[in-house]
């Protein structure tokens, strides 16, 4: 046998020999593994969007003011007249009660906001004038200020010079952290007011709808007194949760102001019912 026809069965074996290395496939991760390594890739971060309620603190607290107000004093005063046994005394007492309570609140409303608008512009005259007198001094309460914060005074020497360069940013400086008096809205008196008014109107009105459709008082205090009730215990729970944001402090707040309100119309109640029976006798 010749060498080249000894060494071609073993040429053909060695190609077709499956221990032969062939080009490999694609490696497919198993998916726990793929799930693994695709959760441990680093992901952007998402915007973070504040949702807190500061700026509206103002309006909710005219609304909350306002509306309790009108729950209680104008179902006080309807339950208190409704033991005279009269529909009519009911419904004008209540009214006129009403828009008086209305245009209180309301104008008490305007004086607040307004008296703090004048304050914080004397205030602000004032800082503005010790800034251009007394330079020195409101330099160091700045260090002072940041100081509270931690930041040394060589730190700080830097920010002090870029803050104390524009005077505007300085005067507001020193009334946002050494007063802390923010600016107040200039239109807040008028928004504060229509909206204390109208929160009482709506809140001392609810109450007062049975005694337009009833003829008799007792019937229309007691369809008043559970209407009042519900609301008196929805209104408790969403003041509190929407300021505070949770289901407890809800609760808290709808039997707080439960409370508050049978409490003022028993009072009142029982203080006319008493008037007319010494009245009577």
């Amino acid at each position: 046998m010749s060498p080249s026809s000894a060494s071609t069965p073993l040429l053909s074996r060695d190609l077709n020999s499956p221990e032969r290395s062939t080009p490999s496939s694609p490696t497919r991760l198993r998916p726990k593994i793929a799930n693994r390594m695709s959760s441990s890739t680093p992901q952007p971060e998402r915007p973070h969007v504040e949702t807190h309620t500061g700026q509206y603190d103002a309006v909710l607290r005219d609304v909350i003011i306002g509306f309790s107000d009108g729950l209680t004093v104008p179902f006080a005063l309807t339950a208190g007249l409704s033991s005279l046994g009269n529909t009519k005394i009911v419904i004008m007492g209540g009214l006129a009660e009403l828009c008086s309570g209305m245009i209180s609140m309301g104008l008490g409303a305007y004086l607040a906001a307004d008296t703090e608008r004048q304050h914080w512009e004397a205030e602000y005259a004032r800082e503005s004038t010790e800034v251009d007198t007394m330079p020195g001094m409101e330099r160091a309460e700045i260090h002072d200020i940041l100081a509270d914060y931690g930041i040394s005074r060589a730190a700080a020497e830097p920010l002090v010079r870029e803050l104390t360069a524009d005077k505007a940013q300085w005067v507001r400086f020193m009334m946002d952290f050494e007063l802390r008096l923010p600016e107040p809205d200039a239109g807040r008196a008028w928004v504060s007011a229509a909206t204390m008014g109208l929160s009482y109107f709506v809140g001392g009105l609810i109450p007062m709808l049975p005694y337009f459709f009833l003829d008799r008082t007792d019937r229309a205090l007691l369809v008043s007194c559970a209407i009042t009730v519900v609301i008196l215990l929805v209104f408790g729970f969403l003041k509190n949760w929407v300021a505070i944001r949770t289901r407890k402090a809800g609760v808290w707040g709808a039997a707080q102001t439960l409370v508050v309100g049978v409490l003022a119309a028993g009072t009142s109640y029982g203080i006319v019912r008493a008037l007319d029976n010494a009245g009577s006798s």
